[in-house]
């Protein structure tokens, strides 16, 4: 054929690199491990980004060979995102805060050549080294006179030592823009960690899509602080759409407390951010009981689990906040769908627009979605009928890697995310349940999503876990189980008096239990596993 456009390929590092040129002089803005808050530019970023590709070349690094990373969010690991995959290696994140057993499994199914690693990792490292027969060096995020020798680690070397060894005049390579560029494992709540495999290709689309305006909107006048961190679903892309957009990245390192937080955001005048909902709930806590004001802050996307009402409310009527509600995971790269509204929407009283941003929002362009019952039938999208959510897409994934738990896709290309949703005429996507989580009384299904959030909204509740529990006659019933806030007491009854008339009569909780705190994942998950086990004979024990 004649007359198409040019055929480049969509590959990664064109992201760092048009930074670099169109917008070298814009701040990366990390606060390190060793205490001191660095500041580079995306120029920067990019010339030892390409030293450091050129060093893991010759180190013996070859096309697709995977490369691990156990770090926190800062420039470094950054460097290490756009090196290793602009090289056509494979960077792989690694959840530290996995179990050491998970944590070995999924180093050792990915075969991880080397391991670019943050210093308080060592001593975990150093304990699991003669279980990753696979690793050939691990390479420690910080100058020599930062890193501690290791009798236990045979390679150790100090990531500045490492840099040296690259060329500086190397140039990034062109190939299939197909190929693989990084690599994320699943929580593995049920059995082992599954791999989900990127491509160029995809997260390069899934990054300019999720850069529309309707999406995250990243500008180049934007200060982004990515809380979700990078070993979590690719950081919900911000890291490769600020550099796309031009947009100050501030990085929180490991000083994840809500002081720390707080400090960036106004010392670093961020203006969009992101993260789970209970960093958000320990932030607001904190500033309600020291009476701080946000300055500069416009946009908060939320995701990971779903946002409780009161949240979004608090932001925008308090603070004027914006709050962009997100879903997505870790098979979808992550982002599935985001609540932003729709025209005609903005002029809607409050309460109307906070019906809407509660819900998870609408699909982002090229995602199809659509909702099943147990028999694999259709639902309609009437926001009523609730059923099982399937997705698909050019960034959803098609397989998990090395074709573990082998045929995922159904005979139309859509994939069980193994959440229970309902779906608007508005096409506003609402989760009311992981499907594994969904109580069942008497055959009816109840949201227990519905519950917590509504329960996080009274005044002296901090947080609120609602699981099903044995029940002798309605085979399961909903239990709420509450951590009250600071100084703070409710009762049962107090509880159910305040739920009376929110929810239908056969949805309110059985019994309402008060606990310290409540187990979350690695990933700021609520773990209702623990939670089930622990509780399991509460009503008919």
């Amino acid at each position: 054929m004649f007359g198409l456009m040019q055929d480049r390929p969509l590959l990664i590092s064109d992201m760092i690199r048009h930074a670099a040129r169109f917008h070298g002089s814009r701040e990366v803005v990390s606060r390190l491990v060793e205490g001191p808050v660095h500041r580079t530019t995306y120029a920067e970023i990019e010339d030892r980004a390409r030293r450091l590709a050129s060093a893991l070349g010759r180190f013996g690094i070859k096309f697709g060979d995977r490369i691990g990373t156990l770090a926190f969010n800062s420039y470094r690991h950054l460097e290490c995102w756009y090196a290793i995959s602009g090289s056509g290696a494979v960077c792989h994140t690694i959840n530290p805060r996995l179990f050491p057993e998970q944590i070995i499994y999924i180093i050792t199914h990915a075969e991880d050549r080397i391991l670019f690693i943050d210093t308080p990792f060592i001593g975990l490292i150093e304990k699991l080294i003669d279980r990753l027969p696979c690793v050939e060096a691990v390479v420690v995020m910080a100058d020599k006179a930062h890193v501690p020798a290791s009798d236990k680690i045979p390679q150790l070397i100090a990531y500045e030592d490492f840099l040296t060894q690259g060329a500086t005049n190397y140039a990034w390579p062109e190939f299939d823009e197909r190929s693989a560029s990084s690599l994320c494992y699943t929580s593995g709540t049920t059995g082992n960690p599954k791999g989900v495999l990127y491509s160029h290709r995809s997260t390069t689309i899934h990054s300019l899509a999720a850069n529309n305006a309707d999406a995250l909107g990243l500008r180049s006048a934007d200060s982004v602080l990515p809380v979700v961190p990078m070993f979590h679903a690719n950081a919900w892309s911000l890291p490769y759409g600020a550099p796309m957009a031009g947009a100050k990245l501030v990085m929180p390192g490991s000083a994840m407390d809500v002081k720390s937080i707080y400090e960036l955001l106004e010392g670093e005048q961020v203006t969009m951010t992101a993260a789970v909902p209970t960093v958000w709930l320990a932030l607001l806590n904190y500033m309600e009981a020291e009476n701080l004001p946000l300055t500069s802050l416009k946009r908060v996307v939320i995701g990971g689990s779903a946002c409780p009402r009161v949240m979004i409310d608090t932001f925008e009527r308090k603070y004027g906040v914006d709050v962009v509600h997100a879903w997505g995971m870790t098979e979808t790269s992550p982002l599935g769908t985001i609540g932003s509204l729709k025209s005609g929407m903005e002029n809607w009283d409050i309460e109307q627009r906070l019906d809407v941003k509660s819900k998870q929002g609408r699909a982002m362009f090229l995602v199809e979605m659509e909702i099943s019952d147990d028999d694999n039938r259709p639902l309609p999208h009437d926001g009523k009928a609730f059923g099982h959510l399937k997705v698909r897409g050019p960034w959803v994934a098609g397989s998990y890697f090395k074709s573990e738990g082998g045929q995922i896709l159904d005979e139309h290309g859509f994939f069980d995310t193994g959440d229970i949703a309902t779906i608007d005429p508005d096409g506003y996507m609402q989760i009311t349940d992981r499907a594994k989580d969904v109580i069942k009384s008497g055959g009816e299904w109840i949201s227990s999503i519905d519950i917590e959030n509504l329960a996080v909204g009274h005044p002296d509740v901090s947080e609120a876990a609602v699981i099903g529990v044995a029940h002798p006659k309605w085979n399961e019933r909903p239990l709420l189980i509450l951590v009250p806030k600071a100084g703070r007491t409710i009762t049962r009854d107090a509880m159910l008096a305040y739920l009376d008339g929110q929810i239908a009569k056969w949805w309110m909780p059985d019994d309402v239990v008060c606990v310290e705190e409540i187990p979350h994942s690695a990933t700021g998950k609520i773990l209702k596993m623990k939670l089930r086990e622990r509780f399991a004979n509460h009503l008919t024990g």
